[in-house]
């Protein structure tokens, strides 16, 4: 097990939380997705902002030994990183070529995903060493190539012109909706694109696009969401193993008593006489405002001994309040460990409590939690 604290005083006893990252799950959670690839289709890793959050050492290191050895971040940073601890990985870098960076990518051995005339320019006038990947525009209409420019590369390169590509990709815009018509319409482009590029290997699938099935996975996928354990689309079997937990410490307890508003704005009143919990986690910790409660609408729900938590009014920026009215006083006491997440309560399901999405609130966590991973190789596997 290892423990990470952000200050070099920091210990167990005066933590706010603690963010548990189970990196058996995480390695089980890639191999799963790696089973899934059709014949001769590879599996690589979206491991940008940090891993999701949870950490970017631990997690690549556990990748590398489930046997992943294609990286994608969004920064030329993010990927120099990557290389720290990886010095023999594939790192894509999915933002593209910065302007004038192309010596960085090259020192770094970093490969951009090329997505503009622009950028294909520069990368072949600063001759460059490495392949780079070419990202094309098949709907999403955010970054890369549209049609007609990749026609325009595609007879530059017969004419000769020197670019040495390694990947061919694009973007899904609705993979987590499978019956969504858009798939099989960015399906049909992105394979006549990627026809004008005989020979490149190509890249359409993020988590959610594997499980549309071996039409979409072609020669590599890059599932990231699927990996830290939120479910990535409508498909039950898209949801793998949970691999974080959120558990944030009880400041006080007190009564509430009915007909009493609680927190900011006095958008909760007590139905009836509560036991209340405050926990030390609030919207500077990504523990979003929207998670809160009114009168009206039930918020996020956090777990302890067994008895599900309803939150009471605004999450506010330090601290929340949640209904503890059927735990055992003897369990809820201050100091007592309260999960806002994790195996008893999904992160999909706080998320959508407060509007979201998994990946918001995993990329949302602050710096003031300890991290603690466990199911490393050096430990033997221990899980939560």
């Amino acid at each position: 097990m290892i423990d990470n604290h952000s200050g070099a005083s920091a210990t167990p006893l005066i933590d706010n939380g603690r963010i548990t990252v189970d990196l058996a799950a995480l390695a089980a959670n890639w191999q799963r997705l790696a089973g899934l690839m059709a014949e001769g289709a590879a599996c690589g890793a979206a491991v940008k902002a940090d891993c999701y959050g949870l950490g970017d050492a631990p997690c690549l290191q556990a990748l590398w030994a489930a046997g992943c050895r294609t990286y994608f971040v969004a920064t030329p940073q993010e990927g120099a990183a990557v290389r720290r601890h990886l010095p023999d990985a594939t790192v894509y870098i999915l933002n593209g070529l910065y302007p004038g960076a192309a010596g960085f990518y090259a020192a770094n051995g970093l490969r951009p995903c090329l997505g503009s005339p622009d950028e294909i320019a520069d990368w072949r006038n600063a001759g460059a060493p490495l392949p780079a990947a070419l990202h094309v525009d098949t709907g999403i209409s955010r970054l890369g190539l549209t049609a007609e420019e990749a026609s325009a590369l595609a007879a530059s390169l017969a004419d000769g012109s020197p670019l040495e590509l390694s990947l061919i990709m694009s973007h899904l815009a609705c993979a987590d909706a499978p019956g969504d018509r858009m798939n099989q319409a960015q399906l049909a482009r992105f394979r006549a694109l990627a026809d004008l590029f005989p020979g490149v290997p190509r890249s359409l699938a993020n988590s959610a696009g594997i499980f549309l099935g071996p039409d979409f996975h072609f020669e590599l996928a890059r599932p990231g969401i699927a990996l830290y354990g939120g479910q990535a689309s409508a498909m039950e079997e898209s949801r793998l193993d949970p691999v974080v937990t959120l558990e944030v410490r009880i400041l006080q307890v007190h009564t509430l008593p009915k007909g009493a508003p609680i927190g900011y704005g006095a958008t909760f009143t007590a139905p009836r006489d509560m036991r209340v919990a405050m926990v030390a986690a609030g919207y500077a910790d990504g523990f979003l405002r929207a998670a809160g409660s009114t009168d009206s609408k039930a918020g996020a729900e956090a777990w302890l001994a067994g008895h599900r938590l309803p939150a009471l009014g605004r999450v506010s920026m330090d601290m929340s309040a949640f209904d503890i009215s059927d735990v055992p006083e003897d369990i809820a006491v201050r100091g007592a460990f309260v999960e806002l997440f994790g195996r008893n309560v999904s992160v999909d399901e706080t998320a959508s409590r407060a509007g979201t999405i998994g990946y918001e609130l995993l990329t949302s966590l602050g710096h003031r939690f300890a991290h603690r991973y466990v199911g490393a190789p050096s430990d033997g596997g221990e899980r939560p």
